[in-house]
């Protein structure tokens, strides 16, 4: 059976185990189902999230005019601490910005490679820590706005990291890690701004991944160079579908691809 579309994140459940779906026009493949399965990926053409035109992709599934004039892919995307849209100060679309820049959010600690920490709207709670790969969070700081998250978030990665290593992501190569003492650790370094949105009692979240075998050295697939590839899916993590060869493919790396996957 052969399914075409272009890529876009998978959408998660969070469940006792995570499950995975991914949009292919015509369906939705339930992923989970098709551990210990053999799947062919091929890339067909190149299709921009935002115009449907064939140009290359630049990023985040845009081709590269899209990526450089739409609102959801202006530089405060990446850095919530350049968000204006709380003093009335227009970036690409003020109306835009607003709608997504007022709204409550979350910085976190997620340790999925190494404790890190983490900025998102308080909506996408857990998926964005599904979507990091991390098996534990925490929530330390809910604030109005994004601009409150980004300070917060460039005070506190003065301490702690705020990458996530894929490799070691992938490897399951991380130790259990108590957040609530990083928690604790790290309030000292919160902006005074941001301090009395503190979150003093809470628990971490864990998160339990569909993986039967981690990859020891992971390598990563580039669909548009190799054009055709063929393997044992045994695990999802993140945004990673892991194979048995140790082929790894980031579904959300490579956004705006068209592929077809035949089961």
């Amino acid at each position: 059976m052969n399914y075409q579309g272009v890529l876009k994140k998978m959408k998660t459940e969070y469940l006792d185990e995570i499950q995975y779906f991914l949009d292919m026009e015509s369906d939705f493949l339930h992923v989970n189902q098709l551990l210990n399965s053999e799947i062919s990926i091929s890339f067909i053409k190149y299709q921009c999230l935002q115009c449907d035109s064939e140009k290359p992709i630049y990023r985040q599934g845009f081709c590269k005019s899209c990526f450089f004039e739409l609102p959801n892919a202006g530089d405060w995307i990446m850095k919530p601490e350049l968000s204006k849209a709380h003093l009335g100060i227009e970036d690409r679309d003020l109306a835009y910005e607003k709608s997504v820049q007022l709204q409550p959010h979350i910085v976190y600690l997620a340790n999925s490679s190494n404790v890190k920490v983490g900025v998102t709207r308080k909506q996408q709670i857990p998926t964005r820590w599904i979507d990091q790969g991390a098996h534990e969070a925490i929530e330390i700081v809910e604030v109005p706005n994004r601009y409150l998250a980004g300070i917060t978030e460039v005070a506190l990665k003065n301490h702690v990291s705020d990458k996530t290593n894929w490799r070691k992501m992938l490897q399951n190569d991380c130790k259990d890690e108590d957040l609530v003492v990083w928690r604790n650790q790290l309030k000292q370094f919160i902006p005074m701004e941001a301090m009395d949105y503190f979150i003093e009692n809470n628990s971490e979240t864990h998160l339990n991944f569909p993986v039967m075998k981690y990859p020891e050295k992971p390598k990563s697939l580039a669909i548009e160079k190799e054009k055709l590839f063929t393997g044992k899916l045994v695990g999802i993590k993140g945004q990673y579908l892991i194979f048995e060869d140790q082929t790894v493919f980031n579904i959300r790396g490579n956004e705006g691809l068209v592929v077809e996957i035949a089961l």
